[in-house]
């Protein structure tokens, strides 16, 4: 039996085509490759979490832009419900470093992300729908 539901936070950042990427280092989808993000903290408004896991994640500054959609993910060891959200670099063409639960991150043209492997399931498909890749 899964766990109760946890709300989670995505930050989806496209810059000059590409969409940020990093790579699981721990926890769910250890080893794949998915958007920055990660679990909102009690009394924390969602805008706040998705920079914060940004900046924990990627050292970059963003800020929180509109609403694109939602997943969940379950399993017997948890059950997600992932806000995604747009987000503006404060200053674009700044380099990420992975940091936190991040083992490595990746700029990757949107045209592309066929390509990437592993990449968290139903990604693509879900950036796709909602107007964020081609």
């Amino acid at each position: 039996m899964a766990p109760p539901p946890e709300v989670c936070v995505g930050a989806i950042v496209v810059d000059d085509g590409r969409l940020l990427l990093i790579r699981r280092g721990r926890g769910a989808a250890v080893g794949s490759w998915s958007i920055p993000g990660g679990r909102v903290e009690a009394g924390e408004p969602l805008a706040t979490a998705v920079e914060r896991e940004l900046a924990e994640e990627t050292g970059l500054d963003g800020r929180c832009s509109r609403f694109v959609g939602w997943v969940e993910r379950i399993s017997d060891a948890y059950h997600f419900v992932i806000l995604d959200f747009l987000v503006e670099l404060v200053e674009p063409g700044t380099a990420a470093v992975a940091g936190d639960d991040a083992s490595d991150v990746a700029w990757v043209a949107l045209d592309e992300l066929d390509a990437v492997e592993p990449l968290v399931p139903g990604l693509v498909d879900f950036l796709r729908e909602h107007g964020v890749a081609p």
